[in-house]
């Protein structure tokens, strides 16, 4: 999941104090297997709770080396696929996926930067500025060609933000056409968080740009963005392979080929973009914090030229079902989903350790929609709506599992009617609460709030609503289909008043989240697990029940943004 970094300097001084094969039908879950959890290292139960135990146990197989991190379109992935696909069918879920089959193909194209031909060169008052690749810009991958070269004039556009609901327009006054877009990331801080996150979605800006006839875009990062994603990482991974959806055709999906050439610049190299220029880095930087920025035609020309290798492969959706007991209401489906990727195998840590384990990141999360299906299966009567499970792919390269089975369901498109999410529940530190992320947005309040009062679990405030993410995770695929969604996390509050989950969570993100250290051999609160797939299926049961869908609440922006067409 892709949590900024803005949580860890609001809790990075506390957190110091505190801690110093393929195939499409039912698999062979013995196939390369890991080990029996009998043989693997701390594996005495943490837990007397039989749902923690087996929590723990799913955990501990998906986390395992075995799994080689689980990287999308690579073996381990394809193993852990295996894994939970044998999981559903003991718990006695139905195949859902293609082919009568517990899997659905995901087509992807994996594109890789080349540093041989990138080039960003600055021409501008008789004087040419070629700026150094790493250090001070980094190319972006494309992957409607192979490699590409544009040189244009260039126009200055501020964040990039059309949002005429809050009187809001970068573009006014600007000629876009056959010119590159030089732009800031994020959004003004007057705009609410909704929208906030919204505007600031790169997809969002790269869509505004090509349709306003750019030919390129420089993206200048600002103090403020390198405060949460530093510089630094940004080129520690610049080779590290991005991914997107691949059509029947073979070509990319939602990409722009208008935009010929992308690059990014360092907060620290933005004065070679701007130089000569009317205005330089420094004011612009200040002019966004005040809200009084404003676009400009930048003289002299812009080149971006780059590489890129690009390569088709497949991943698969893991999906299965608990049929709904309801005639009338079967055909409809609750649907469950946690993403089974991380990020795989990537350079030694301090002991030598290559491997990405994702114990927590989202390993944890799987495993507690697992115990929410047999929870589901073990009870008395199962809901009236269909509750459909899903362990997804590629959410680390940009929710695309989630897109593509929203976007290309094995069920009508029209019957999804609620998503509850799980990703990253960082339960490190004992907690009485959950926290339900995006609970405003929709009915799915009622159902959470009667859910977690039955079973006597607090529901606590998203702690850090600025960060809105709500449109971080998978779920996000759901809401932009139109369909109300609910994130389940671990909570904020110490069960012991000695450790304290905030800091945990701060301790996490600082220290191992997409590093080695996110293993099993963390301090995992499986009961506190066991607690969240118990209110998982609490709530999904309640959804699953009602007489009407869940919808979103009068005027909310994302139900407003993404109303659906269906019913």
């Amino acid at each position: 999941m892709s949590r900024t970094l803005r949580i860890v300097l609001v809790l990075a001084v506390l957190a110091a104090v505190t801690f110093a094969a393929w195939r499409c039908s039912r698999p062979d879950p013995s196939a390369e297997a890991p080990a029996d959890d009998a043989s693997l290292p701390d594996a005495v139960p943490q837990s007397s709770d039989p749902a923690a135990q087996r929590i723990e146990v799913d955990l501990r197989r998906l986390a395992d080396d075995a799994m080689e991190g689980r990287e999308t379109g690579t073996r381990g992935y394809d193993l852990a696929a295996g894994y939970v696909a044998a999981r559903f069918a003991d718990a006695g879920l139905q195949p859902t996926g293609e082919d009568g089959g517990y899997f659905q193909r995901v087509p992807l194209l994996k594109a890789t930067v080349q540093q041989d031909g990138a080039r960003l060169t600055v021409e501008r008052g008789g004087r040419t500025i070629e700026l150094r690749f790493g250090e001070q810009f980094l190319p972006w991958a494309n992957f409607d060609a192979p490699s590409h070269m544009v040189e244009a004039p260039a126009v200055f556009v501020g964040h990039a933000i059309h949002a005429p609901d809050l009187d809001h327009d970068d573009f006014a006054g600007l000629d876009l056409r056959g010119r590159i877009a030089v732009l800031l990331p994020g959004a003004p801080e007057r705009f609410d968080d909704h929208r906030r996150a919204f505007h600031s979605s790169q997809r969002e800006k790269l869509q505004a740009l090509a349709t306003r006839g750019a030919v390129g875009a420089v993206f200048v990062s600002t103090p403020e963005f390198e405060a949460r994603v530093p510089w630094a990482r940004q080129r520690a991974g610049w080779n590290k392979p991005a991914m997107r959806l691949r059509g029947g055709d073979g070509a990319p999906l939602d990409t722009f080929p208008q935009l010929q050439g992308v690059a990014a610049v360092s907060a620290a190299a933005a004065d070679l973009v701007f130089a000569d220029g009317e205005r330089n880095a420094a004011e612009l930087f200040a002019a966004a914090r005040a809200g009084t920025l404003r676009g400009f035609p930048l003289q002299g020309t812009l080149l971006i030229a780059g590489r890129t290798q690009a390569e088709p492969i497949e991943s698969r959706n893991v999906l299965a079902k608990l049929p709904g007991r309801d005639p009338k209401l079967a055909g409809e489906h609750v649907v469950h989903t946690a993403h089974l990727d991380h990020v795989g195998i990537g350079g030694a840590d301090a002991d030598g350790d290559t491997i990405y384990n994702g114990a927590l990141d989202n390993a944890l999360g799987v495993s507690i929609m697992l115990e929410t299906a047999r929870t589901l299966v073990a009870a008395d009567t199962a809901p009236r709506r269909t509750q459909l499970f899903a362990a997804l792919t590629a959410e680390e390269q940009g929710l695309l599992g989630a897109q593509w089975f929203v976007t290309h369901p094995t069920v009508p498109r029209g019957s999804l009617v609620a998503n509850l999410n799980l990703d990253m529940p960082v339960l490190t530190a004992p907690s009485t609460d959950v926290v339900a992320i995006g609970i405003e947005h929709s009915t799915l309040r009622q159902a959470a709030e009667a859910a977690a009062a039955e079973l006597d679990v607090k529901l606590s405030p998203d702690p850090f609503p600025e960060e809105v993410v709500f449109v971080r995770s998978d779920q996000y695929a759901f809401v932009r289909a139109g369909i109300p969604a609910l994130y389940l996390d671990g909570g904020t509050i110490s069960a012991d008043g000695e450790r304290e989950p905030k800091l945990a969570l701060a301790y996490f993100l600082r220290n191992c989240y997409h590093r080695p250290c996110d293993d099993a051999s963390q301090p995992i609160q499986y009961d506190d697990a066991a607690r969240l797939a118990r209110l998982s299926a609490a709530v999904a049961t309640r959804v699953g029940d009602a007489d009407e869908r869940p919808r979103w609440n009068d005027g909310d922006f994302f139900g407003e943004r993404f109303a659906r067409d269906d019913p």
